[in-house]
């Protein structure tokens, strides 16, 4: 649900469509179609996505602060607050439809059912018992941890043997599925043993009778005996959350609770299936998966300790011990903590386990990062994602490395009027997305940035003037001071250009005409003559915490004269990059880093 929210609300975005050949394009959504905006409508689609899986609509904006967005501000709190207010209302009222919007069912506003106190006013649990929690805290974040070294070699094993060809990953899929399903029967069928159904149910809640209604009789007799793996492994997530999470089991009562034997039986193969499908060619999650493994092995650990205290009531009901097993195992794989407290909490309704929960998760989360990153995060590194962390690296607090040792210094300017050859030669040769425009009367004196897409749009257009409308520019004498105010080539409305987004006209979608080469195209007009730039000499961290807070795609490095000395991209502030750039000494840009060169 999150990636579907962050794909709604990317498309969302644009105001436009093509499907079906049909063009809309609606005026009114023009101030959306940017890359920033873009961004923006992704982190509130995938709060979205959250708040509708799980009714969680502060974890949803919370998730988005924590894993979603890279920057994040006021004004993207209340846009992601806003969506997530107008999903929860949504669900409100389909869910609430049978009662015609009348008074609304309590049971229907948490996601995994309502728990209550089980002793009158006091707490389920006792204080002793924190230290328990945090326990299995640790014991979820090695869960993680192997879960997550697991999926890494795996997914490492399918890049190099499945990904590269598309009838491998269909084939994977297939086996994978009939792997699931073969497993999914066997379990029930090896249990081989029938559960009577609870019949003494007076004190129970109409939430609780209507679990047992879902126990599923796989090889029992029906109304009668139901088969523990079987109401687990064979009935949908959602409900067998609920009932680990509420089938009682408190001191002398464990009549009406899944054994030892089948927890285990359920927990093992299920998380080693969810290690093995999570990374396939189909749209799987890792929420749901986590949360009940985690909340088996949490209601294992419950059902031990009141074996051991011989069901004296010492401890907690093993419905508590499933909710921190599934916090601990969800967290110890995403390492998430503020935003998945949130969640279980609006999840559950039930506030007494605030602190419960944020120990069980910082525990999980301290083990887990002692082997391993999270899993999101892993993926991030096998795709070659280049990502910022919030934190700049290690190995540029640890060594005084300056922007100069990190720069690009092969860098391709053009100048304020340049030869339209000179700027198709360009593109066809690199790849580049954003050019330096610098000033060559005054030494490459930087004058402002010209993006890929914006010169593209220029040459499809022929925005240029004919070749006879400068005489000398060409010389030594040539700069922005002798042009003066006049314009050189026909202008093109920045609307006209910003309409193509996201589409905008690669360099293969021109086409350049011999007598077309020698015209003079102005850039002046749309030059970005306020760049961000950073002096060759400042801080790798000053440089790592401008280019993240900013979201900037790349960073001019000049010189003290401002002169265009070298560029900066998210790749040369990776570790990687960083490691590398120790080999270079302090001053080697002095040394090997001029103005830039020219096409």
């Amino acid at each position: 649900m999150v990636h579907s929210g962050a794909v709604v609300a990317a498309s969302i975005s644009q105001g436009r469509t093509n499907f079906w050949g049909v063009d809309t394009s609606f005026s009114k959504f023009s101030d959306f179609r940017n890359d920033r905006e873009k961004r923006d409508f992704v982190a509130c689609g995938a709060a979205a996505g959250v708040c509708s899986a799980f009714g969680a609509p502060i974890g949803g904006v919370l998730f988005s602060l924590e894993e979603g967005a890279s920057y994040w501000s006021t004004k993207l709190t209340w846009r992601a607050f806003f969506c997530a207010m107008i999903t929860l209302g949504t669900l409100f009222a389909v869910r609430n439809f049978d009662s015609m919007w009348g008074q609304a069912n309590v049971e229907k506003l948490f996601s995994f059912g309502e728990f209550n106190s089980l002793t009158g006013d006091n707490s389920n649990f006792s204080i002793w018992e924190l230290l328990l929690f945090i326990i299995i805290g640790c014991l979820g974040g090695l869960i993680g941890a192997v879960f997550n070294a697991a999926n890494e070699h795996l997914t490492i094993w399918r890049m190099k043997r499945v990904n590269f060809s598309k009838f491998r990953r269909f084939c994977e899929v297939i086996c994978v599925s009939l792997l699931v399903s073969v497993v999914s029967f066997l379990m029930p069928l090896l249990w081989n043993r029938c559960t009577e159904l609870p019949t003494d149910m007076q004190d129970w809640s109409n939430q609780e009778k209507d679990l047992v209604d879902n126990l599923v009789p796989f090889r029992c007799i029906p109304g009668k005996e139901y088969n523990e793996v079987a109401s687990l492994i064979l009935t949908d997530a959602d409900t067998a959350i609920k009932q680990l999470f509420h089938f009682r089991e408190s001191g002398a009562n464990d009549a009406s609770t899944f054994s030892s034997a089948a927890l285990f039986l359920f927990f093992l193969p299920y998380i080693t299936l969810a290690t093995i499908t999570y990374g396939i060619a189909v749209p799987s999650g890792l929420f749901v998966p986590s949360l009940l493994s985690g909340a088996a092995f949490g209601r294992l650990c419950g059902h031990l300790l009141h074996k051991l205290d011989h069901t004296n009531g010492t401890f907690a009901d093993s419905g508590t011990y499933a909710l921190m097993g599934a916090a601990a195992v969800l967290g110890g794989m995403a390492r998430m903590t503020i935003s998945l407290t949130v969640i279980l909490l609006e999840a559950t309704g039930d506030m007494q386990y605030v602190l419960p929960l944020m120990l069980t998760l910082m525990a999980a989360r301290f083990t887990g990062n002692v082997f391993n990153e999270g899993l999101y995060d892993i993926h991030i590194h096998l795709k070659d994602i280049p990502f910022m962390e919030a934190e700049v690296p290690p190995v540029a607090e640890r060594h005084e490395i300056v922007a100069g040792q990190v720069m690009s210094t092969e860098v391709k300017c053009l100048r304020p009027v340049e030869r339209a050859g000179v700027v198709y030669d360009l593109l066809r040769s690199c790849s580049h997305g954003t050019f330096p425009i610098v000033d060559t009367a005054s030494g490459g004196t930087l004058y402002g940035t010209a993006s890929r897409s914006m010169l593209c749009t220029l040459l499809q257009r022929r925005a240029f003037g004919p070749p006879d409308a400068l005489d000398d520019y060409d010389g030594a004498n040539g700069g922005c001071d002798s042009l003066g105010p006049r314009r050189l080539s026909p202008l093109v409305q920045w609307d006209t250009i910003e309409r193509a987004y996201p589409r905008y006209p690669t360099i293969d979608d021109v086409e350049m005409r011999s007598g077309d080469r020698n015209c003079w195209l102005d850039l002046r007009p749309y030059a970005n003559t306020a760049p961000y730039t950073v002096n060759e000499t400042a801080s790798i961290q000053r440089t790592y915490r401008l280019f993240r807070t900013l979201g900037l795609r790349f960073l001019c490095v000049v010189n003290h004269n401002n002169q265009v000395v070298g560029i900066i991209t998210r790749e040369d502030l990776l570790p990687e990059a960083l490691q590398d750039s120790l080999l270079q000494g302090r001053n080697a840009h002095i040394n090997g880093a001029g103005p830039g060169t020219f096409a």
